[in-house]
Formats: C-alpha cells, structure tokens, sequence
C-alpha cells in the first residue's frame, strides 16, 4: 500500500507499537529494543553527518561500527520475508521508511488518523537534508505519499499510488516541528483521490509543500501476485 501504511498505525520515536500490551512478553521485548536501537542509531546517523570530529576520531569509529553491523547481521530477513515484529493484521510495521521507530532512516513520523484524514507531527534531521539547513524535496515527496495513503486508507479504501503532484511553495527547515496533513477527497469505484500538504507545526495554515495523490485498490489476484504468502 502507498507508503507502506497500515491503517491503525501510530508510532511515536519510543513507541514499540499500537498495542504492546496485548502482544506476548517475548514479543514486547522484542519491539521495545528494536524502537531503543532505531532511536539510538537514529541519533548515530544525525551525529555522523553532522560531526566536525579530528580524522583520528573518525577513523576509530569504523572498526566500531563496522563490529556492531557484523554482529548484528549474524542473523536476517531476506527481502520477500516480513520482520518478526510486524502484524500485517494489526498495522504494526516497525521499519516503515516515515512513520517505523525500528528505521533509523524514519524521522520518525507520528501518525493520527481521522475519518478519511491522516495527520503527522515530527521533524526531519540533518540526515533528510537537500538544500544547506532545509529537506531534500524528495523527502517532502515521500512524507506527503506516506500520509496521504493513510487518509486513504483511513476512508476504508486503501491502495497503492499512480500518481502524485507535488508543488514546492517554501522551503521545509530541519530540526524544526513538522504538520504533515491529507484528506480523502473522492472515492469511485476503485480509485482514491487526496490532498494534503506540509506545514511548518507554528504555522500550520502556511503551506510549505502541497500535493494531490491519485491511489487504485488492489483485487484479490493484484494482492496474491504482489505479496505472495
């Protein structure tokens, strides 16, 4: 689905999922670790990116980092596998690329959805950069797909992205609270229209970004053949 939204989703940075009190012990554990390393290597990527460090520093962190990416690939999931703390079933996707506290690359997002409407407060870092002290466009491009699918899907109607119009009004600061907001417009038959846009949280009625999506839903056979198992 568009963004790789589930309906139900709400994930804050510390959040290991919708509802970690129902999950199983093990599972609980495991989500809450997972949500502590994405943060804290969340913040290891904001730190290398924006650190003026002596060379000799750098050069010392590699064998550390180097050591923790081999520990850490002792054991993996392969591309067609789903991690073992997602629930397709209950919207939980802990490595989602905007909104999963478990991605180090997620700013992350905090999505809250409505009646056909999806909203999402959060701030990008040094590492979404594009232009010096502002988001990379494309950047803007995915929050606004990601949230705009979960306007869809929160009018009953989920599906995947055909198109996506993005005009750029102002620049999107770093570091700076985010308002990322879309709204199901029309549903017929298929296919979902939404608008939504990107605001700085001080200013919300002041568009930095705005876009249109157009989302088709998936048949029974579209879904086997995409996401077999």
């Amino acid at each position: 689905m568009s963004g790789d939204f589930e309906a139900g989703v709400r994930i804050s940075p510390h959040d290991p999922g919708p509802n970690p009190a129902a999950d199983s012990p093990q599972l609980a554990r495991r989500r809450a670790a997972v949500a502590a390393l994405g943060h804290e290597v969340r913040e290891l990527v904001d730190a290398v990116v924006g650190t003026e460090v002596p060379a000799e520093d750098l050069e010392q962190c590699v064998g550390e980092v180097r050591a923790l990416t081999a520990r850490l690939r002792r054991s993996g999931r392969d591309r067609g596998e789903l991690a073992s703390v997602d629930d397709l079933h209950a919207g939980v996707r802990m490595y989602n690329l905007v909104s999963g506290a478990g991605n180090p690359l997620s700013p992350p997002m905090r999505v809250e959805l409505g009646d056909g409407t999806a909203e999402a407060g959060g701030a990008l870092g040094l590492a979404h950069e594009g232009p010096p002290s502002y988001g990379h466009g494309g950047v803007s491009a995915l929050l606004l797909d990601h949230v705009l699918g979960g306007a869809a899907a929160a009018s009953g109607n989920p599906g995947m992205t055909v198109e996506l119009a993005v005009r750029y009004r102002h620049p999107v600061p770093l570091r700076t609270p985010l308002l990322v907001r879309g709204a199901t417009v029309d549903v017929d038959g298929r296919w979902i229209r939404a608008n939504g846009s990107i605001a700085a949280a001080e200013a919300p009625d002041r568009a930095l970004v705005t876009a249109e999506a157009k989302f088709v839903s998936l048949n029974p056979d579209q879904v086997r053949r995409l996401f077999p198992g």
